[in-house]
C-alpha cells in the first residue's frame, strides 16, 4: 500500500489537467520481446487502458513520451485516444515542453509517471511525479508517489484511479459501471 499523500500533494492533485506516462517500464512490464523476424512485441494492460479512459471522461488530457519507436506503441495510443504521442526521445523533459506549449498546459497541471533515469527531469519538474516499484531506485526516491503495482501490472491505472479520487471525480465515474 502506498504511504499517504501529504496535504501539500493532495493540493497538487487538484489542479492536474495533463497526464503522461511513459511506455517500458510502465504501461508495460519492460520487457523487450522480439520475433524471429525481428519484430518487437509489447504486452500492455488492460486495467491501465481503462484507467486513461476514466482520466479522458473526466476531462484529463493524456500523453505518451517515450525512448524508443513502435508500430505497437502508436497503435495503443490511437486505440485508447491518447492527445499527445511522442516516441523516440530520450529528453523526456524537452518533449514534455512540447506538450505544453501544444496543449497550453505547464508543470503545475501535470502528472508524470515514469521509472527510469530518462524520465527523472519530468517528474521532478511536474506538479506529480510518479514511479512503480520496479523503477530505479533514484527515481522512486525523488517521485512524489509510487504505485504499489508494478509496471505493466496496472501501475497507471493506480496512478489515475489516484488523481481522480482526490479530485472527487472516481466515484461517479465508478458509478456509470453499474
Amino acid at each position: 500500500m502506498s504511504e499517504p499523500l501529504s496535504a501539500v500533494l493532495k493540493q497538487r492533485l487538484l489542479g492536474i489537467r495533463l497526464v503522461v506516462f511513459d511506455v517500458d517500464g510502465v504501461l508495460t512490464n519492460g520487457s523487450l520481446n522480439f520475433l524471429p523476424d525481428g519484430q518487437e512485441v509489447k504486452s500492455f494492460n488492460t486495467l491501465d487502458g481503462l484507467g486513461i479512459k476514466l482520466l479522458q471522461k473526466a476531462g484529463i488530457k493524456t500523453a505518451i513520451i517515450t525512448g524508443r519507436s513502435s508500430s505497437q506503441v502508436s497503435m495503443r495510443a490511437k486505440a485508447l485516444g491518447i492527445d499527445w504521442l511522442i516516441q523516440g526521445r530520450e529528453d523526456k523533459l524537452i518533449a514534455l515542453e512540447e506538450i505544453w506549449k501544444d496543449s497550453g498546459e505547464s508543470a503545475a497541471t501535470t502528472a508524470y509517471m515514469g521509472d527510469d533515469l530518462p524520465d527523472l527531469s519530468a517528474i521532478t519538474t511536474v506538479a506529480f511525479g510518479a514511479s512503480v516499484p520496479n523503477g530505479h531506485p533514484l527515481v522512486c526516491k525523488e517521485s512524489d508517489w509510487c504505485s504499489t503495482r508494478r509496471g505493466g501490472e496496472g501501475a497507471a491505472r493506480e496512478l489515475c484511479e489516484l488523481i481522480l479520487h482526490e479530485q472527487g471525480k472516481l466515484n461517479a465515474l465508478l458509478e456509470a459501471f453499474r
